[in-house]
């Protein structure tokens, strides 16, 4: 194994396993720590982690962890990749975990850049922006785990870690990567563990990239990893084959717990033309909803059901306000959980999964262990095989069009 990654969700590994399979990497996504060594074969091992939104201290022993596993699988060089919306709070986790993993592997210049200019976010003068909108102005600041009410990235670093935080600016990228790494060196040289790089274009990321190919560790969004499989390439370390993809007929089911703009959007559009279910917060933390009830439900519907408990911030707010954040969410979480596996006990052949903490929780009721990385449905959105009966699509909720939903359906059945 040469490229050893940490995600912070398991969307965002996917995300993650998406950019570096299509740049030339075998690749597989590991849920959770593996408590055996990597097949033989695997070039970049991802382990995914549920640690965007738990306590700091457990966030940073979780991926402590990880890096240990990697580093006993003989990689080289790592990735801690987080959302390309820095989803965190003021404490962290982003800024704690960083510092700890640079504290392992003695790095000096570690790089922070969210940047993926294919979904629209790009960092300029180390402000993070959405489309044409600063980041505290997408919506993201109503985002109900960790509201982003900052867009600069160095301000909400520096509130996270214990480090200074530097900047290499938009000027110096396009000059490329000796230009990059010259900065990287002078900003370490006064002071500035942190640094955060700008970027608008993919051609900045691949100049990232490259300026990065010997430090031990880079952190940012899936796009920071584009470049890096070409320095693996250069040093003829690559295989140039991945596994064949085998689409998986059958019954799929959407199951939808993202609360953003772009997922309630496409929830909207699907259930206009396909049979729906909507559970309520209230109804949840009441008890009223019985999972076997629900999957039988699902199975008996022709086309691909959806259930969700998406809603718009104002209705989120109150349900929060009303039962607490961290009840509910537990709460919403264990109901996705059990309700995967009771759908595939059904015979369920693919799920179909919106939002980072909904997937982790499905991904982790099901006891999966090991991912196979497919096809790309939607930018930053792979399809993937769990088990021999069972394919997977897991959508940060921002990702994907309109009809994502059925994209990723004729995906995963084959149908496209």
């Amino acid at each position: 194994m040469l490229l050893g990654c940490i995600g912070d969700d398991f969307t965002g590994a996917s995300d993650l396993g998406n950019t570096l399979t299509r740049a030339g990497m075998r690749c597989v996504q590991y849920v959770g720590v593996p408590d055996a060594p990597a097949a033989a074969g695997v070039e970049a091992g991802i382990v995914a982690l549920k640690s965007r939104s738990i306590p700091v201290a457990d966030a940073v022993a979780q991926s402590l962890q990880a890096l240990d596993w990697l580093r006993a699988q003989g990689c080289r060089q790592f990735l801690f990749k987080y959302c390309s919306t820095f989803d965190s709070t003021p404490e962290g986790n982003i800024g704690p975990v960083a510092e700890a993993l640079a504290d392992a592997l003695d790095a000096r210049q570690v790089i922070f850049c969210p940047a993926f200019p294919a979904m629209g976010r790009s960092v300029y003068q180390g402000h993070l922006f959405v489309g044409d909108r600063l980041l505290n102005e997408s919506g993201m600041q109503h985002h109900p785990l960790t509201p982003m009410t900052d867009p600069d990235i160095r301000r909400w670093l520096s509130r996270q870690a214990r480090g200074s935080v530097g900047l290499v600016d938009a000027g110096i990228v396009r000059q490329g990567p000796d230009a990059i790494a010259q900065a990287l060196a002078a900003q370490d040289a006064q002071g500035h563990r942190l640094i955060v790089t700008d970027a608008i274009t993919d051609d900045d990321l691949l100049a990232l990239g490259r300026a990065v190919a010997e430090q031990p560790i880079i952190t940012g969004g899936s796009g920071i990893a584009m470049g890096l499989p070409a320095n693996f390439a250069a040093r003829g370390e690559l295989a140039g084959s991945a596994a064949a993809w085998r689409a998986q007929p059958g019954p799929a089911v959407v199951l939808s717990g993202s609360c953003s703009q772009a997922t309630r959007d496409q929830v909207a559009r699907h259930r206009a033309a396909h049979p729906s279910r909507e559970l309520r917060a209230e109804a949840v933390m009441a008890g009223d909803i019985h999972v076997d009830a629900l999957a039988d439900w699902a199975m008996a519907q022709a086309g691909v059901p959806l259930i969700y408990t998406s809603a718009d911030p104002a209705r989120v707010a109150d349900s929060q306000a009303r039962f607490g954040q961290a009840a509910i969410a537990s709460a919403i979480e264990a109901l996705f959980s059990g309700l995967a596996r009771a759908l595939v006990r059904r015979g369920c052949t693919g799920l179909i999964c919106a939002g980072g903490e909904t997937s982790g929780a499905i991904v982790s009721g099901l006891g999966l262990d090991t991912l196979e990385i497919g096809p790309e449905i939607a930018t930053g959105v792979p399809a993937m095989r769990a088990r021999p009966d069972l394919v997977l699509a897991l959508k940060s909720g921002n990702f994907g069009g309109p009809d994502f939903f059925m994209d990723a359906a004729g995906v995963l059945k084959g149908a496209s």
